[in-house]
C-alpha cells in the first residue's frame, strides 16, 4: 500500500493493501478502493463510492455516491482475465455511475479522457474510448466497444449500440437510440436515431470560422441531401469543391473509416 501523508481517509473507509492514494486525496465514509487501484492527486471519492480491479484513475476527478467504477465488465466471455480501466483528469463521475474496464477480446481497455462529465446513472460498456470535454446526461447507457470523441454532448437516456463511433462535437437528443456512427458536429434523435443537421451551436462556440462552418453546411447538404450517385461518390466530389476546409476534411476522414455500423443519415435517405 502506498498513501501518501497528505491524504484524507475517512476511518469508516476501506483501503485494500496494495492501493495507490495520492496527495490530497479525499476517501469518504464507507467508500471503498481496491488493491489495484491507483489515485492521482487530489481525487475524491465520496461516500459509498466503489473503485475496484486494476483502474487507474487520474488527479482531481470526483467520484460520488454509489458509482460502480472498475468491476468485471458485462460480458458473458469474460473470464476473470486482467484488464484494465483508464481514467483521466478532473472527471466528473456522479452517483450511480458504472464504469466497466476492457475485455482480452476488445483490446483489454476501457479508457476516458480528462474534463468529462458522467450524470446520474450512466453506464460505460467495456472497451470503449472515450475522449474529453464529454458531457453524458442521467441515464445514458453506451455499449461495449463504442468510441466518443471530444466535445460531443449525450442527452438522457439516450442509448449507444456496441461498435459505435459518435463523432466529435456532436450531440444526441435525449433517448436517441443510435445504431450507426454519428457524423462529426451532427444531430441526432429518435428510435432508431436519424441524424438532423449540425450542431451549428457547438461549432461557434468551438470558435471555428464562419468560413469554414458555411463549407460544412454546404457540404453536409450536398453529401446527406443530393440525389445523384452514392453517399460516397458525393463525398468525393465535396471534397473537391471545399478543398480548404478542415471539417469538411474532417468528415470525409470520419465517413471513410472503416466501420461495422454504417453512419447515420437523415430519414429517409
Amino acid at each position: 500500500m502506498a498513501i501518501d501523508g497528505s491524504a484524507n481517509i475517512h476511518p469508516n473507509a476501506l483501503v485494500e493493501d496494495g492501493a495507490t492514494v495520492g496527495p490530497n486525496c479525499e476517501i469518504g465514509p464507507f467508500a471503498h478502493v481496491g488493491a489495484d487501484v491507483i489515485l492521482g492527486a487530489g481525487c475524491i471519492l465520496k461516500s459509498h463510492a466503489v473503485v475496484a480491479g486494476w483502474t487507474e484513475i487520474g488527479v482531481q476527478t470526483t467520484i460520488y455516491p454509489f458509482a460502480s467504477v472498475g468491476h468485471a465488465p458485462q460480458d458473458l466471455k469474460y473470464a476473470g482475465e486482467r484488464t484494465k480501466l483508464e481514467i483521466g483528469a478532473k472527471n466528473r463521475i456522479r452517483e450511480g455511475v458504472t464504469l466497466n474496464p476492457g475485455t482480452a477480446g476488445g483490446g483489454g481497455l476501457t479508457k476516458i479522457g480528462d474534463n468529462n462529465l458522467l450524470m446520474v446513472n450512466a453506464h460505460i460498456g467495456h472497451d470503449s474510448i472515450l475522449g474529453n470535454n464529454i458531457v453524458i446526461a442521467n441515464g445514458v447507457s453506451l455499449g461495449g466497444h463504442v468510441i466518443v470523441e471530444d466535445n460531443v454532448i449525450m442527452g438522457g437516456h439516450s442509448a449507444i449500440h456496441q461498435f459505435c463511433r459518435i463523432g466529435t462535437g456532436s450531440m444526441l437528443a435525449g433517448f436517441a437510440a443510435v445504431a450507426e456512427d454519428v457524423i462529426p458536429y451532427g444531430m441526432v434523435h429518435g428510435n432508431r436515431a436519424d441524424l438532423t443537421g449540425l450542431n451549428l451551436i457547438g461549432l461557434k462556440r468551438r470558435g471555428f470560422e464562419k468560413s469554414d462552418i458555411h463549407s460544412l453546411r454546404g457540404a453536409f447538404k450536398d453529401v446527406f441531401h443530393g440525389d445523384t450517385d452514392t453517399l460516397q461518390e458525393r463525398l468525393v466530389k465535396a471534397l473537391a469543391d471545399y478543398p480548404n476546409s478542415g471539417l469538411v476534411a474532417q468528415l470525409a476522414s470520419f465517413v471513410q473509416s472503416e466501420t461495422s455500423r454504417g453512419i447515420c443519415t437523415p430519414k429517409g435517405r
